[in-house]
Formats: structure tokens, sequence, C-alpha cells
């Protein structure tokens, strides 16, 4: 028998930024949020990943970096799935990011071809022939496996979310491995690592610590290293844009990070004889604090690897961040399966596979 909701038309919205979640124009960004959500959960079994609207709306708010615009899929007056897009504002911007999100009790029914049809509009108006997406998957599901052009990782072949990746035109690029660290563990493993690390680094590195927004000191050596991310990342076959960084840029993202709610941890590395900051490491939560903690960037700058100067930002951060936030269970961190060093340290400090994304790209016709 039908369900007579499945017979109604389809039809897209667009997503207004509200002033806050009880403006009277938020009930698409709240279901933007609530869907996002119940995605992640069914996607990757854990809801390490759940986001509140409070911190997502203080990031869609200043749009001075990144535009951010979403769409919603309504059967009826029922939001059903919603895709949401990020462009770089820079002039030389070559890629469109995004997330389709529909609903799992409404998955197969046509929103994922109306919302993708969306994006790929978007960036044929702005003259952007590289579209870019994420699927998250879980880590036990057995059957045949699909590999990226990286040849590092696999996704399951079978999952809804990569069949209909591979039918829409796309091509897997990457594959990430999410990893959760338990918070309230042993922590000796990590204060003899850090110590190992430091020693091993010598004088010519010198730790920090902060807590965001970033000391003025340190403005203009972190907007440098936070510009390498785009260029010494492991990307797989992705297209990244190089960001640009300055100091005026860097305000604004902690003026972001605050209007989130979030609090920010950040361990760094200064390479003394340059002045340069050579690693960081970023641990962020929510206003519950009883939630998962995320890390965010994590980079050792290329000319400064194979100095230790990873597991020292991750560790001195682990264990700052234990007294800064005691009540946060879990840390989860996503790295590319490529970057077996990172792996390698995110493994002898504690972390474990907890799901994986599958990074997809696809080439449009202008």
């Amino acid at each position: 028998m039908t369900d007579l909701a499945d017979t109604a038309v389809l039809t897209v919205q667009p997503i207004p930024v509200p002033e806050s979640p009880e403006s009277a124009d938020a009930r698409l960004f709240l279901e933007m949020v609530r869907i996002g959500n119940a995605v992640c959960l069914n996607d990757a079994g854990h809801d390490y990943l759940r986001e509140e609207p409070e911190e997502m709306l203080g990031s869609w708010q200043d749009q001075s970096d990144w535009t951010q615009l979403g769409f919603a899929a309504l059967r009826g007056a029922e939001v059903v799935g919603v895709v949401t897009m990020m462009v770089s504002n820079q002039p030389d911007a070559s890629t469109l990011e995004f997330d389709l999100m529909v609903d799992p009790p409404h998955r197969g029914k046509g929103a994922e071809e109306l919302l993708l049809a969306e994006a790929e509009r978007e960036a044929r108006e702005r003259g952007l022939a590289v579209i870019q997406t994420w699927t998250l998957h879980r880590p036990d599901r057995g059957g045949a496996r699909l590999e990226p052009s990286t040849g590092w990782g696999s996704v399951p072949a079978d999952d809804p979310q990569t069949r209909f990746a591979l039918d829409s035109g796309f091509t897997l690029e990457q594959v990430e491995r999410n990893s959760v660290f338990d918070l309230s563990g042993d922590f000796e493993p990590v204060r003899r690592m850090l110590a190992d690390a430091l020693a091993f680094a010598g004088d010519d590195y010198r730790p920090l610590e902060w807590t965001s927004p970033t000391p003025a000191e340190y403005v203009d050596g972190f907007a440098y290293a936070l510009s390498r991310m785009s260029t010494d990342a492991p990307a797989g076959g992705l297209v990244i844009d190089e960001q640009h960084w300055d100091a005026a840029r860097v305000e604004r993202r902690d003026a972001r990070l605050r209007a989130q709610g979030l609090t920010v941890s950040v361990a760094a590395v200064l390479h003394v004889p340059s002045g340069r900051i050579a690693a960081y490491n970023e641990l962020a939560i929510a206003e519950d604090h009883t939630g998962a903690t995320q890390q965010y960037g994590t980079l050792v700058l290329k000319e400064h690897r194979g100095h230790r100067l990873g597991t020292i930002v991750k560790c001195a951060n682990l264990l700052r961040w234990r007294e800064l936030v005691p009540e946060s269970p879990r840390v989860s961190t996503f790295n590319a399966e490529e970057n077996r060093h990172m792996l390698d340290i995110n493994e002898a400090i504690g972390f474990a596979p907890a799901s994986y994304a599958g990074a997809w790209k696809k080439v449009l016709a202008l």
C-alpha cells in the first residue's frame, strides 16, 4: 500500500539564514541541522559528529570568507532532505563543496536527484566545473569494497550513498578515517610520548598553547600556518583551492568560533630560528561540554617534518584539554588514509577507528 505522503510533489526552497534559532524564519535551518545529525547517526553509526543549531548558525551568519547556502527538499510541508554548499570568496576559487543529506526514512524517493541538481546548477551559474562532496560509512560493513584513486582505504561498494555517487557520475578520490580517543582513560602514555618528542625535537622548537582568540603575537604566524593546510595536507585526487590568510582573516575566524559558542584550544610549535609556527593542532567543543570534542586542523608544515612535531601538538593539546574541558568523553578526528605518519601517531596515542568518509569529485560540462 502506497503512503499518500510519498506521492506528494517534491519542491525545493532556499534555506534562509535566521538571526537566531528562535526566529520566525528559522524552521528550514533547524530542519537542516536535524537532518544532518540524523544522517551522521545513520551512516556513521554514532553521534560523535553531532552539531547544535547555535553552533552552525554562528558559522553561517558571517560569510566574509566563504559563501554558504542551502536548499531544502519538501514533500508537501515536510522537509525530507537538504543540500548545503560552500564556495570560497577568493577570486581564484575553482570548486564548490557540498553536503547532500536526505532524512534516512525518505531516501531513494527522488530527493537526492533534486538536491544534486541544485548543487550542479549553482556550480554552473558560478562558472565552477568541479563539485566535491563526502559520504559517511560504518567501519564494520562487509561485502564488496571500493578503493579511491589513491589506493589507500576503501568504502562499502553497496552502501546507498556509494551507489548514488557512482550513478551520478562521481569518482571516489580519497578515504578518510574517523578516529576517536577516550578522554577518560590513562594519559600516562600521552605524557611519555610528549616528553620523548620534545627531547627529540630539541631547542629549535618551542611548544605554544592558547585558547581562542589567537594572541596578538601569534596572529601572523598562525595565519601562515593555516594557509598551508590547503597546500600541505594530503588531498588525494581532490581539487583544493589554495587559501590565502592574513591576520584579519584569523581574527574573523576567531570571531566566528566565538559566535558559534565554541571553546577552542590550540597547541602549536614555534620554530625558534625563523620565528614561524611550524605545527599546530586544534580541539573544539560546543557549549555542551558533555558532548564529543572535535579535532579541527592538525598540520606540520612540510619543511619541518621529521622532528616529531605532530606528536608534540597532539599530545600537548590532549593533556591541556583534559584540564580545560574535563566533562568531554572523547575526541573525534578525521585523517586521510594515505597520511600514514599521522595515523601512526594517532594509533600510538590510543585513537581507534569509529567510521570512514569517502571524498567524491565530479567534473561538470560548463
